[in-house]
């Protein structure tokens, strides 16, 4: 297994070994000792029919914050992680990471990060490990298309398929102070 840090450190790729042959394939995806310090708690699943869906950009506020395990068993995403950490050198700069059954790969998105996601292929399945559980009362988000957060998710926003409560988020300049940066 590989850790691979993107463009904002925090956030990682990790790619789990594929072992295959002609009956298909085996890998291990999770392993707790992979991520010390982290409980993951809780799994989800999602299930989107068209290319072109938008879920995001989400987070849980304290107490009840999430670091994220993401990855995908069928189809294809794009996967966008945001810094909202108060004082981060990165704050308000995102990261747009593909994911895919194919490439294998997975994103770890820590606490003090929106994260959302496109399908860029139909009947895309997304995993992904949470560690806390959800929470109403703490669910939050960031409109998806604010042109002041600069992410290009390759569909534009009158052709997305997303959820009412997504289309209503606030945007990212009334964002109040959920996280700060505790350094490197």
């Amino acid at each position: 297994m590989d850790l691979i840090p993107t463009a904002i450190p925090a956030v990682v790729r990790v790619v789990a070994p594929r072992f295959g042959d002609d009956r298909g394939f085996f890998s291990e995806t999770f392993r707790s000792e992979w991520f010390p310090g982290i409980d993951f708690v809780q799994d989800n699943h999602s299930s989107s029919a068209k290319a072109g869906t938008v879920r995001g950009l989400h987070f849980q506020a304290p107490p009840t914050a999430q670091d994220k395990l993401v990855r995908v068993s069928r189809g294809a995403i794009l996967d966008v992680a945001v810094d909202i950490r108060v004082g981060s050198p990165t704050y308000g700069r995102h990261v747009v990471v593909p994911l895919s059954a194919d490439n294998w790969e997975q994103l770890l998105v820590p606490k003090g990060f929106a994260h959302g996601f496109v399908t860029t292929e139909p009947d895309t399945e997304v995993l992904y490990k949470v560690s806390d559980y959800y929470s109403s009362e703490d669910d939050r988000g960031i409109l998806w298309s604010d042109p002041d957060l600069g992410i290009d998710w390759g569909v534009a926003p009158e052709a997305a398929t997303l959820s009412d409560h997504d289309a209503a988020n606030p945007p990212f300049a009334d964002l109040p102070e959920y996280f700060t940066f505790e350094g490197a």
